[in-house]
């Protein structure tokens, strides 16, 4: 098994990738610390414009050092992504538990929003490095992801609600990521404490026509 594939594992039972050769607490609060780093050089950066070698010199560390935790910059992609996989899924896990209607999309847009706006900046990251999360797609199949894209897909094809409420789903979630992420940097300056209740009124006028 490949050492991307150990995080992916990993990450989706909630813990921690593999230190490799131990390190016990101080390894793992280490590996947090270049996840951390990344994150912020992934945003501001891209994943692209990012080397080792810069991800170490933030930390004070040797590139041998980052490649004792992270075989690869993939594999620090993959356990961000994974971060960002399962907050969204938390978030709509309730869609699968209940039947979709536009109160129960409303909750679960809601959800996803605090989530979003909590982790800002790990969202920002996603969003402007799809191309590199695409070519890690490619490579490291993943079932969870393709079901839950599935999920979301059956919820607005379902043929059960009428059309003008399934436009209606798609829009507001469009408004998730658009009220935070797609303008770029035209919203940079405003607070998420902000910006927040405003996704979430132009979410509630989309689901509900503005009534």
């Amino acid at each position: 098994m490949t050492q991307a594939n150990d995080v992916l594992l990993a990450a989706r039972d909630g813990q921690p990738g593999r230190d490799r050769g131990g390190g016990g607490q101080d390894g793992l609060r280490t590996r947090e610390k270049i996840l951390d780093v990344a994150l912020d050089l992934f945003t501001s950066e891209g994943f692209d414009g990012t080397s080792m070698r810069q991800i170490a010199a933030q930390l004070h560390l040797t590139k041998p050092s980052i490649y004792y935790h992270f075989a690869s910059k993939e594999e620090i992609l993959l356990a961000l992504h994974m971060r960002v996989h399962e907050l969204s899924k938390q978030a709509l896990a309730r869609l699968s538990d209940q039947p979709v209607t536009l109160e129960t999309w409303g909750s679960a847009l809601s959800e996803l929003l605090n989530q979003m706006a909590a982790h800002r900046k790990l969202f920002l990251m996603h969003e402007r490095n799809q191309a590199a999360l695409e070519k890690l797609h490619a490579r490291n199949h993943d079932d969870e992801h393709d079901d839950f894209q599935q999920r979301l897909q059956q919820a607005l094809a379902d043929p059960s609600l009428p059309v003008r409420d399934r436009v209606r789903m798609a829009c507001a979630l469009g408004a998730v990521f658009g009220g935070l992420f797609m303008p770029g940097d035209a919203f940079g300056s405003v607070p998420g404490t902000e910006l927040k209740p405003l996704v979430q009124d132009a979410i509630r006028d989309l689901l509900t026509g503005g009534a």
